[in-house]
Order: C-alpha cells, then sequence, then structure tokens
C-alpha cells in the first residue's frame, strides 16, 4: 500500500491511504462512511455537530524559542509550551492508527513566486473534498515533484482532555510555526482547516515583503485591480462581485510589489437567507463537487431551507472558483491595487457613507477594523454595539498589528492607491443605505469620478467627504442632513468617537500621526 511518506509523521498502521482524489470519488467515501448526504442538486451535505462555527477561544500557537519574540501574544494569540503541543501531537498520531487516511496536497497562493505548498491530512472524506475545493489544485506533473511547506492534520474525532491537554475545551486548533505543523482535532467545522492556513500564510509573507490581506479582490476590462476589506454583513463579498469586472477571489489575498493574488482556488460562503434572486452565483454553485454544511434538507425531497438556522446561523458552502461565473481564474492581476475599499456598517448612523483617507487615516481605520450590530440582532442587544477586529483580520493575524498597517501603507503609497472608507450601514433616516445607492459610490471610486468632485471635512472623524456622487441623492452624502435632531447627530457621533478612542489605546506601536488621524474624544 502506497502511504506517501506519512510515516515521517508517525502515522502508522493506516488500514487506507488516498491522496489527492477527485471530488466523485471523494463524495463516494464520504457516503459510505455515513458522514454525509446528497442534496437533490448533488452536493454532499453534513452537519458539523457541537462546532458549527469557528472555536476562537481554542486556538493557540506553540511558544517555541524561535517564534516567541515575533509573536503578537494576547487574547487572539495564546502560547501553549512545546511539550504539551508535542504530548498531544503524539496522542492524534496515535488516534489516528487502524484508520483510512486522505491526504490532499495543494497550493495557497496564486501568484508562483509565493506560492506555499501544504499537505493536509483528514480523518475525514467530506473534510477533504472541502479544503480540495477551497486550495489551489496542483497539476498531475506538480504532483510529482510535490514537497509540502507546512502539513495540516485535522482529526475532529480525537477530543482533547482540558485538564491532560493543557487546552480550553474538547476542540484545539495549534500552530506551530518552527515545526511547519497544524493540529486541528475535536471540532467537524471545515473553516478551521482553511483558516489556519491564512493564519500561516499571514506569518509567512511579510517576511518576503507581501502584504496579507482578509479582503475579497477584482480586476477592470483595463486590467485595474481593486480590494475591499470588512467583516462580516458589510457587503464585501457582494460589492467585489461586479457583472463590469473579473472576480479574483472573495476573502484571502496577498498585495506583492507587482500583482494581487488569491491565496484560495475556491469560496466558502454563507448561505443562510440564501436565496437565487439575492446571490445567483452562490446559489447556483450549490452543486455536486461542493461540500454544504449544517443547512436544514428535506429528508425526502433533499431540498434546502435556507432559512431554517435551527442547525446553525453560520451554515455554509464550499465550493470551487470555476463554480463562479465571471471568476478570474488565474486568481491574480499583474497589476496591484489602485483602488482600496474599508467597508463598514455602521448602526449609530454617524459614519460618512463614503469618504477618502489620507495616509495615516487609512493606517487608523485599517487597523480599527470597525463596524457594528444593530440593536435587536442578538438576544441582550438593546444599543448598536462596535466591533473592532483588528486589520480586519484579528483572529488570524500572529504578527503586530503595526507590522501590516506598515505594509498596508508603503503598498498604497507605492502604487498611488486611492483608499477609501464606505458606510454600508445607517444614517439618521434610521434605514440602511441602498444597495444601489452604494455601488454607485464604490463605481465613483473605481473610475476615480470620486477624486474629480468637491470634499469637505466631516466634523467628527476628519475625512474627506464628497458633496456629488452620479446616481446619489446629494443629501444622504452628508450624513448631518439625514438627521433632524441636530442635537442627537452630535451625542452619536461623540459616542462612537469615543469608542474608537478607547479601542485604539492598545495599539501601542502605533506612531503618533496614525494615533491623531482618528476621530478625537471630545
Amino acid at each position: 500500500m502506497e502511504t506517501y511518506g506519512i510515516e515521517k509523521l508517525g502515522i502508522i498502521n493506516s488500514t487506507a491511504v488516498y491522496r489527492n482524489l477527485q471530488p466523485a470519488q471523494l463524495v463516494e467515501h464520504a457516503l459510505r462512511r455515513g458522514e454525509g448526504t446528497l442534496s437533490n442538486k448533488g452536493a454532499l451535505v453534513v452537519k458539523t455537530g457541537k462546532y458549527t462555527g469557528r472555536s476562537a477561544k481554542d486556538k493557540f500557537i506553540v511558544d517555541s524559542q524561535g517564534v516567541h519574540d515575533e509573536i503578537a501574544w494576547g487574547n487572539v494569540n495564546k502560547p501553549i509550551t512545546q511539550e504539551r503541543f508535542d504530548a498531544l501531537y503524539n496522542k492524534v498520531i496515535a488516534y489516528l492508527q487502524n484508520k483510512e487516511i486522505f491526504i490532499f496536497d495543494g497550493f495557497a497562493g496564486a501568484d508562483p513566486k509565493y506560492t506555499k505548498s501544504f499537505r493536509i491530512i483528514n480523518e475525514l472524506a467530506s473534510q477533504n473534498l472541502f479544503i480540495r475545493n477551497l486550495l489551489r489544485r496542483p497539476t498531475e506533473e506538480q504532483l510529482k515533484d510535490f514537497r509540502e511547506d507546512y502539513t495540516i492534520i485535522a482529526a475532529p474525532g480525537f477530543k482533547c482532555i482540558p485538564e491532560l491537554d493543557g487546552t480550553r475545551s474538547e476542540a484545539a486548533i495549534i500552530i506551530d510555526y518552527e515545526k511547519h505543523l497544524v493540529l486541528i482535532c475535536g471540532t467537524q467545522y471545515a473553516g478551521e482547516i482553511k483558516k489556519s492556513v491564512f493564519s500561516v500564510m499571514n506569518y509567512i509573507l511579510p517576511k518576503e515583503n507581501v502584504f496579507p490581506m482578509h479582503c475579497s479582490a477584482n480586476i477592470g476590462k483595463d486590467g485595474d485591480s481593486a480590494v475591499f476589506f470588512g467583516l462580516s454583513g458589510t457587503g464585501k463579498t457582494t460589492l467585489s462581485a461586479d457583472p463590469n469586472r473579473m472576480l479574483i477571489g472573495d476573502d484571502e489575498h496577498g498585495w506583492a510589489d507587482d500583482s494581487v493574488f488569491n491565496f484560495e482556488g475556491g469560496c466558502y460562503a454563507k448561505c443562510i437567507n440564501l436565496s437565487p434572486e439575492g446571490e445567483p452565483e452562490i446559489y447556483n454553485a450549490i452543486k455536486f463537487g461542493s461540500l454544504v454544511e449544517n443547512v436544514v434538507m428535506d429528508p425526502d425531497t433533499r431540498e434546502f431551507d435556507f432559512d431554517d438556522d435551527s442547525l446553525a446561523v453560520n451554515s455554509r458552502v464550499g465550493y470551487p472558483v470555476e463554480f463562479i461565473p465571471n471568476a478570474e481564474l488565474s486568481g491574480r492581476s499583474s497589476s496591484v491595487p489602485k483602488t482600496v475599499i474599508f467597508l463598514t456598517a455602521d448602526a449609530f448612523g454617524v459614519l460618512p457613507p463614503i469618504s477618502k483617507l489620507d495616509k495615516n487615516q487609512a493606517m487608523y481605520y485599517f487597523v480599527s477594523g470597525f463596524t457594528s450590530k444593530l440593536a435587536g440582532t442578538e438576544i441582550g442587544v438593546k444599543e448598536p454595539v462596535p466591533t473592532f477586529s483588528t486589520c480586519f483580520g484579528e483572529p488570524f493575524l500572529p504578527l503586530d498589528p503595526s507590522i501590516y498597517a506598515a505594509m498596508l501603507a508603503e503598498k498604497v503609497e507605492k502604487a498611488g492607491a486611492n483608499v477609501y472608507l464606505v458606510n454600508t450601514g445607517w444614517n439618521g433616516t434610521g434605514k440602511r443605505m441602498k444597495l444601489s445607492y452604494t455601488r454607485a459610490m464604490v463605481t465613483a471610486a473605481l473610475t476615480g469620478a470620486i477624486e474629480k468632485v468637491p470634499c469637505v471635512k466631516d466634523p467628527f472623524f476628519g475625512v474627506s467627504v464628497p458633496t456629488r456622487i452620479e446616481g446619489v441623492p446629494d443629501e444622504l452624502l452628508i450624513v448631518e442632513n439625514t438627521w433632524q435632531d441636530k442635537k442627537a447627530y452630535e451625542a452619536k457621533a461623540k459616542e462612537l468617537s469615543k469608542k474608537f478612542v478607547e479601542n485604539f489605546k492598545k495599539y501601542t506601536h502605533m506612531s503618533p500621526e496614525v494615533v491623531a488621524a482618528g476621530p478625537k474624544a471630545d
């Protein structure tokens, strides 16, 4: 039996070892093993059990001598000792004995100068299908000489014992940057594998002067590329899916001196409230070859009920990028971004719908990574709740935020790119900005039309606000004009400003110029 060298990892006595199987083969194995069922469209459907999303509190980094001084330790990057990791690793390896093993050898990074190779070892055929869809798939010729840079072992059936293993729960996601190993156990949520690759790339690429980004990206007909940063619910996927532009990718990219490139070869989209009218590209990608997680399905008709969140609000589908029309299959642009857009959904109703940022403001709002939850969206939320996620990707950034912020500033300056803050959320009317208006503003940014109109300075946030954009009512552009009660507007603007200032105090490595570029507390 061919084992493809997994003995060097300590994995022995496997009942079978499968490497880089085709989707049909992986689906057959998953069905045979009882991992899932087929939908009426042919998608493989699984339930991930207790864990239906990322378990951020169960993520650790091995505090080895080689990386100790590089990692930004704290609540996000929690340390675990080398001894604890090695002991747990040996337990997982023992657990995998006498089991079938599924291997996917693939790549992250569409620019060949910065491509990294990953060997993913799975206990489940369904998870192997997922990562085959999400990473970049090698040719037969590339497989012959494949040498992995990093290895990820995913064993969801192994449950940690916190008091013995030094973990927080039965689940653990542990990265050993020095040994080039990632261990995932106790959770079947496939997104942990994808985001572990992203965490590795966020550690490696800055050393190669490539800026890793949690963003979507697209490219225009003239070869001009643009990137869209934003947290969940801000419109990152929706706004980058432009019929007049080709989609490079929807989630993870690198910005090199001469390219912007997708890390991945697929998409991992939310399914809750999915409809063919609202998001036809995602809806039509749910077919044979895709993996669906935690979507309620009629056991007889095998039809989905995308509005039913009884299994999970965070229901998902993973599919190869080829399933999306208007996709740039090379995964890269030979031009660097000329437009950078930060998306936020401000429920306070005080951020301008679009504004221009200077260099220091760009670093400030990038590091802040702001959006907000609206009252009523979660139990107990009675007022708008600000959410700050460092660099729009805090859970996946091992290095200090100042490193990523400095790279953004350097790349923007070198490319001569324009940076904009776009509020897809609310204003003084109490209504959310119409998507058609937001699209018009984004189009004005992409075409450069916004650079030709007069601007005014926002009195609280200091950003430059355009006073005229084709397709958008003038009165909506100046957010104060949407408030009837001017005192209420000032109170809310001051409230949000203070929250920005308070949040930014934790970034102790930022320059005084960047700190001063943010809103004022009084």
